[in-house]
C-alpha cells in the first residue's frame, strides 16, 4: 500500500486558504550554511500553528481528488468514472480507442491492474495520510503557541476529511483498511500495512461524530467542515447502512437547525457566482487565475467537454456522455410526474419504453428538428445539452460537431460543470478554460431533504416522505426554463398519493427523485449499490441501450452496440483492489490485503 508523506512542494493551493509560505519559513535557519532539503518540510519546522495549519491545507487539498501520485480524472471528486460512466447515468463518450481503461469500467470488465481503480486508491489513501498527519502534529506536545480548543478543531476538521477519504474508500472497495493516526507513521512505511477484514462503518461514523461535536456550525473561511457538514456525512453514512432512525435523528437536526435552504432557482447550485449558497453544506472549492497553470480548478473534470473549439472548453475531449435512459427519465405525464411504478427496483417505471426525440444519426448541418409534443422536467436541460435546446447564453446546441464521435457515444453532452460565454476568462483559466472555478458541491440542503424523504419512506412514513419530496419537485417546478421553447411540466405529487400508492412506490419515488436531482454529479451507481438493485437495474439499462431506439416521433436509430452481450453481476456491487496495492502490502512475505469476491 503506498502513502506518501507529506510534503509542502506537493501541496496545492485552495482559494480559501490561502497563506504565505513565508509564514513557515520565516521561522528560517539560525546558520548561514544550514541548508535543509529543498520542497520538503522538516519536523520542527511544522511545529507551529502555522505548521499544522499548513498541513490541513494539504489535507483539504486532496478532497478534489488530484495531486496524489499521478492521479487526475482517476480520483475525481465528482466520481464521473465510478459513478457516472459505471452507471445508467452516463457512456464513457468520446470514441473507442481513447481511454480504453474507462471502456472496461463501463462495461462491467473489471480487473485489478485498471490504473483507473490505483489512480483513486493513491487519491483517497495519500488524503487519509495527510490527515493523520494533521491530527498527529496538532496533537503534538511539541506545538507551543496553539491552545486546546485550537487544536481539538484542527483535530475535528482533519477527522472529518479522515472520515471522507474512507468514504470514498467504502464506496469503491467495500472492505478497504482503515488507518488511523495511531497507525499511521511517515516514519515506517510497514505501519500502515493494515489488514481489511474489518468493517470500517464504525470508524467512518466516529470520525464524523467526532466532527460534529468539535466544530463550530461556521466557519470563517469558505469550504472549511462544520458541525452541519460532519451531521450531514455521519447521516449519509447511516444511509449507506439502512440505518434510517438515525440517519432521520442527525439529518432533522440539519433540517431544522443549520439555518440552510433552497436556493429558488434550481440551476443556481451549478453557477461558479453562486458558490457557496444557502443550500450549501459543504462544497469542494476550485480556484483559477490564481498564479498558477489552472491546476486549482476543477481538473478532474478536465476531459468532459464538447468537442469543437466553438464550445465551451474550447474544445476536447467528448468524455461522460448522458445516456438516453437519463434522458428518458426526466420524460413527464400529463400531470407533470414521473413515469413510475409501485417497484423498488424500477422493473415497473413506464419512462424508457420509448425515446425522448434526438438527433442521433444526423450531421450538424443536415435538417433536424425537435418534437416538442411531449413534456420533460425542467431539470433536464440543465442537467444535459441536446441538439436544438439552448445552451446556457451559447446558443441552441448544434449537436453533431459538439460531439467526439457520435455513432459511438450518443447525441448528448453534460452540462452542470459548464459555464457561461459571458464569464469566459472570469470563472475559467484565462490560457486553461476547461479549468474552471465552479465548485463541486458535494453535500447541500436539497441532499438532506431527499435522504429525509428515503429515511420516512422506509420507515413507513409516507404522507412525510412525500412532503419532503414534494418539496424538491416544487422547486423545480418553479425554477427558470433553461429554454422557454421546451414543452417542461412538473408538479409535485398530489397530497396522499404515496399512501395510496403504497410504501414500494414511496421508495421508488424517493429513489427516482434523487437521480433526478443529482444526476450526472457522480453518485448513481454508488445510489443503485447501496439500494440493492444495481444487478437488476444496470442489466436492464444494457438490454434497452444495446440496441436500436425509437422515440416517440417514431424514428429509429442505432444506440450502444458496443454493449451487446455485457452483464452487471454480483461481484460487481464493489470494484476490485488494486493489484499493485496488494503486491505492495506485503508483511512478513505475505500480503495483508485480500481481493475482493470474484476479481
Amino acid at each position: 500500500m503506498k502513502v506518501k508523506t507529506y510534503k509542502l512542494s506537493k501541496m496545492k493551493k485552495v482559494k480559501f486558504l490561502l497563506m504565505s509560505i513565508a509564514v513557515i519559513t520565516a521561522i528560517g535557519c539560525t546558520k548561514f550554511f544550514d541548508v535543509a532539503p529543498q520542497g520538503v518540510a522538516s519536523e520542527k519546522l511544522l511545529q507551529s500553528k502555522a505548521g499544522v495549519n499548513a498541513i490541513l491545507i494539504g489535507a483539504y487539498s486532496l478532497l478534489d481528488g488530484v495531486g496524489a501520485g499521478t492521479t487526475s480524472w482517476h480520483g475525481a471528486v465528482d466520481n464521473w468514472v465510478f459513478g457516472g460512466v459505471a452507471s445508467d447515468d452516463a457512456y464513457k463518450g468520446t470514441d473507442a480507442g481513447d481511454q480504453p481503461e474507462q471502456s472496461f469500467i463501463e462495461q462491467y470488465n473489471w480487473v485489478a491492474d485498471n490504473t483507473h481503480f490505483r489512480g483513486k486508491w493513491q487519491a483517497v489513501y495519500d488524503g487519509i495520510a495527510r490527515s493523520n498527519e494533521a491530527i498527529q502534529f496538532a496533537q503534538s506536545p511539541d506545538v507551543k503557541d496553539m491552545s486546546a480548543d485550537e487544536k481539538t478543531r484542527v483535530v475535528a476538521e482533519a477527522r472529518f476529511l479522515r472520515g471522507h477519504y474512507h468514504f470514498e474508500a467504502k464506496k469503491m472497495w467495500n472492505k478497504p483498511p482503515y488507518i488511523d493516526d495511531k497507525s499511521y507513521n511517515r516514519a515506517n512505511p510497514s505501519g500502515v500495512l493494515v489488514t481489511n477484514d474489518k468493517d470500517i462503518w464504525p470508524n467512518i461514523e466516529a470520525d464524523f461524530k467526532f466532527a460534529a461535536d468539535n466544530l463550530p456550525s461556521t466557519q470563517a473561511q469558505k469550504g472549511r467542515a462544520t458541525k452541519w457538514a460532519a451531521l450531514a456525512y455521519l447521516a449519509k453514512a447511516q444511509l449507506f447502512q439502512k440505518k434510517w432512525a438515525e440517519a432521520k435523528a442527525n439529518l432533522l437536526q440539519v433540517y431544522t437547525g443549520s439555518g440552510k435552504s433552497l436556493m429558488k432557482e434550481y440551476h443556481a447550485n451549478h453557477r461558479d457566482i453562486t458558490n457557496n449558497n444557502q443550500e450549501s453544506i459543504f462544497e469542494v472549492q476550485f480556484s483559477v487565475n490564481d498564479g498558477t497553470t489552472g491546476g486549482n480548478g476543477n481538473n478532474g473534470s478536465t476531459l468532459n467537454w464538447p468537442y469543437t473549439s466553438t464550445s465551451p472548453g474550447r474544445g476536447c475531449c467528448g468524455f461522460y456522455q448522458p445516456s438516453h435512459n437519463l434522458v428518458n427519465a426526466f420524460k413527464t405525464d400529463a400531470d407533470g410526474l414521473p413515469l413510475i411504478g409501485s417497484a423498488v427496483d424500477g422493473s415497473l417505471d413506464t419512462y424508457n419504453l420509448v425515446d425522448v426525440p434526438n438527433d442521433q444519426g444526423f450531421l450538424h448541418t443536415a435538417a433536424w428538428v425537435y418534437d416538442n409534443t411531449e413534456s420533460v422536467d425542467i431539470r433536464l436541460d440543465w442537467t444535459v445539452g441536446r441538439r436544438g435546446v439552448k445552451f446556457l447564453d451559447w446558443g441552441k446546441m448544434p449537436g453533431y460537431n459538439w460531439v467526439r464521435d457520435q455513432p459511438y457515444a450518443g447525441p448528448f453532452t453534460g452540462k452542470k460543470w459548464m459555464y457561461y460565454l459571458a464569464d469566459e476568462n472570469s470563472t475559467t483559466h484565462a490560457t486553461a478554460r476547461r479549468s474552471v472555478k465552479n465548485n463541486y458541491r458535494m453535500i447541500r440542503f436539497s441532499h438532506v431533504i431527499l435522504w429525509l424523504a428515503e429515511c420516512e419512506a422506509e420507515l413507513g412514513n409516507l404522507d412525510q416522505a412525500e412532503k419532503y419530496v414534494n418539496e424538491i419537485r416544487n422547486r423545480a417546478k418553479g425554477s427558470t426554463p433553461q429554454d422557454t421553447d421546451i414543452k417542461t411540466k412538473v408538479e409535485p405529487y398530489p397530497a396522499g398519493t404515496f399512501t395510496t400508492k403504497g410504501k414500494n412506490f414511496a421508495i421508488n419515488a424517493t429513489h427516482f427523485e434523487q437521480r433526478l436531482e443529482f444526476a450526472m454529479e457522480g453518485h448513481r451507481f454508488f445510489d443503485l449499490v447501496r439500494w440493492g438493485i444495481a444487478e437488476k437495474v444496470l442489466n436492464a439499462y444494457i438490454a434497452k441501450e444495446s440496441v436500436a431506439g425509437k422515440s416517440w416521433d417514431g424514428r429509429s436509430f442505432n444506440k450502444r452496440a458496443y454493449l451487446v452481450g455485457r452483464v452487471f453481476t454480483s461481484k460487481n456491487n464493489a470494484y476490485p483492489i488494486p493489484a499493485d496495492e496488494i503486491l505492495n502490502s506485503q508483511k512478513d512475505g505475505k500480503s495483508v490485503l485480500t481481493q475482493n469476491p470474484g476479481y
